[in-house]
């Protein structure tokens, strides 16, 4: 009896090690390739508005369709911020040419979005500063084995995000 037992728990030991970690392994490494495709397409899509001063809808679907193609959902949150050039008028003794006292009011996606999908462009001007974020929604096939076994993650985390922003230096025409 003691033999049989020892020998039902050594082939499940082996089940163990013959499966499951080499799973876990390749999911992590999943998300290791998902991460390095996110950031690229981030830092792509940033630096093309940074250096064009314009977010076309063709460029930001090709940036959805290059993030998702992971086979993650994503969280995308655009900021732009906007020099403020009435800034005379809310405080004396600011002047706009001096660098560090420039102001900045953000609009967000919300703002955004609506525009890109009237007009098929947002054009921005010299000195915007664009920022990009993108983070996963869903979890994970390496999140759910590792919840699965540790209950490390959770369920609101996220493991694969990326965040790039720039300075706009053309004027978008």
């Amino acid at each position: 009896m003691s033999d049989t037992f020892i020998t039902v728990i050594a082939i499940a030991l082996a089940a163990v090690l013959m499966f499951i970690f080499p799973l876990m392994t390749i999911s992590d490494r999943t998300d290791d390739v998902a991460q390095l495709t996110v950031e690229t397409a981030t830092t792509e899509f940033v630096d093309n508005i940074r250096s064009t001063g314009k977010i076309t809808k063709a460029k930001y679907d090709e940036y959805i369709e290059t993030i998702t193609s992971t086979g993650n959902t994503y969280d995308v949150q655009m900021e732009i911020q906007i020099k403020d050039e009435n800034l005379g008028k809310k405080v004396s003794q600011t002047q706009s040419d001096k660098i560090g006292e420039n102001g900045y009011y953000s609009i967000y996606n919300a703002q955004i979005e609506p525009i890109i999908e009237r007009d098929g462009v947002y054009k921005c001007q010299e000195g915007y500063i664009v920022s990009v974020s993108a983070r996963n929604t869903n979890q994970t096939v390496s999140q759910q084995l590792k919840n699965f076994f540790y209950t490390v993650t959770g369920n609101e985390a996220y493991t694969i995000a990326a965040q790039h922003a720039g300075i706009v230096t053309a004027n978008g025409k």
